[in-house]
């Protein structure tokens, strides 16, 4: 069996690559290793929207009562929701059953240990292997020794506390619409504006299983901008379908990306001494804007491979309080142990209230820089070409010293698909261009000569 855990837990179509047997194969297991033989452990679960969560939540559950555990059945909650609840809650681990930003044709299984934190992949290996032993060594309780399923019913009450409990104050006298796309967030982003006496907006918190992230949320926020600008709303928060990351919109419908959303919380942060060491960790493809925008603040920009586990793992490691990605993921490691959609939220419009300004005055503090992304088709074994190809380098060397410190040239292979990404960030639109479908079209060629 190949590895069945990606970089964000197990994922794939519903009903055919992620099935109701592996499910429930993941909850024993899962519940096995994360449990660490202690006596009737709690397991708590939570899921999205998404039409397939109930087939998968019953096969999850059942895998997982198995072996003695409970299950706590949290029902729809945002992903970071089960993160802190598994803390709160002092269980031995937590699930979440969601695909995030994709389709409804796709779920996922992800797990938390009883700290809240993704799996490592060492832990995740083990589940794996358990799996593929066929359970060798996994008990199979019976009777009064069988584990019990509960439903609490009150869970996104301690959830929406706990996010309103990561300001001091309020939002009085802000107007905030929400796209809650369909998603998890469709109650806890809603309660927790509106008890924090924002005036709240919402579109797209309707769902019924099958609309999840269709045309809405953080994937598709052209909506959630033309509805700020006619509504006349001071911002506009954009939610994915497990709440764990989170797009801003200003008040002249613009869209304010997860670099731009760090600069101004950063900023914030170091201004009220709450930025641990002054530094924001992102990753590679943090555009350079930011960088230069930090440097201005006297706050330190650290960088990780794309990816919101290695952007924790680094805050883990170092202490770092701040951190995330353009796309919205960020983490506020004070806070919550994963991106938390909603606190994020929470966080930028305690800035706008406290600093009396408006979100574009906000984000006048960065400028973005153009950035064009190219594909090159290459085959797997030829995905480090861009390293080993004397042309190549040369022309990459050529590229960034035209670029004159003032832009760069970054290629990252895809981990998924026979693919490289040619990313050039500069100055000027027209020839970044030219650069990039250049050096991606002599990859192309060098790679499948």
């Amino acid at each position: 069996m190949s590895r069945i855990f990606g970089t964000d837990g197990v994922r794939g179509i519903a009903n055919t690559e992620l099935t109701v047997e592996l499910a429930y194969k993941l909850g024993k297991s899962g519940a096995f290793v994360l449990t660490d033989g202690a006596h009737k452990p709690k397991i708590i679960v939570g899921m999205d929207t998404r039409v397939s969560g109930d087939m998968l939540e019953s096969a999850l559950v059942a895998g997982i009562l198995s072996v003695g555990a409970e299950a706590i059945c949290l029902g729809v909650v945002p992903t970071p929701a089960v993160a802190y609840l598994t803390r709160k809650y002092g269980a031995d681990a937590g699930v979440v059953i969601s695909a995030s930003h994709n389709p409804v044709e796709y779920n996922g299984i992800k797990f938390f240990d009883n700290n809240g934190f993704k799996l490592s992949d060492e832990l995740e290996d083990t589940i794996q292997e358990v799996i593929e032993s066929d359970f060798k060594g996994v008990p199979s309780p019976i009777a009064g020794d069988l584990g019990k399923k509960i439903v609490k019913e009150n869970a996104v009450d301690d959830y929406i506390d706990f996010a309103k409990s990561t300001i001091s104050g309020d939002l009085k006298g802000l107007k905030i619409a929400l796209d809650c796309a369909n998603g998890a967030s469709y109650i806890t982003s809603v309660k927790a504006a509106r008890s924090l006496g924002a005036e709240v907006l919402v579109i797209n918190n309707d769902p019924d299983g099958i609309n999840i992230n269709k045309d809405c949320g953080s994937t598709h926020p052209e909506h959630l901008m033309a509805f700020v600008k006619e509504n006349h709303c001071d911002l506009g928060l954009a939610f994915d379908g497990d709440a764990d990351r989170c797009l801003a919109v200003d008040e002249k419908g613009n869209l304010i990306n997860g670099d731009i959303m760090i600069a101004i919380c950063a900023k914030h942060l170091k201004g009220i001494g709450k930025l641990t060491k002054d530094t924001v960790v992102v990753t590679v493809m943090s555009n350079l804007g930011l960088d230069i925008a930090m440097k201005e603040e006297k706050i330190v920009t650290v960088k990780t491979k794309v990816g919101d586990r290695y952007v924790l793992e680094k805050m883990q490691q170092e202490g770092y309080s701040l951190g995330g990605e353009q796309s919205g993921h960020i983490i506020f490691l004070d806070f919550n142990t994963t991106g938390d959609g909603l606190v994020s939220g929470i966080q930028l419009a305690t800035v706008i209230k406290e600093s009396g300004k408006s979100l574009s005055e906000l984000a006048e503090m960065m400028t973005e820089l153009p950035q064009v992304l190219v594909n090159a088709t290459v085959p797997n074994d030829k995905k480090n070409i861009h390293e080993t190809d004397n042309e190549i380098v040369e022309e990459i060397k050529k590229m960034e010293k035209k670029l004159n410190g003032c832009g760069r040239v970054l290629i990252r292979p895809s981990g998924t698909e026979p693919l490289v990404r040619v990313m050039l960030e500069g100055k000027v639109q027209r020839e970044l261009d030219e650069m990039a479908h250049a050096l991606a079209k002599l990859i192309e060629e060098k790679a499948n000569a």
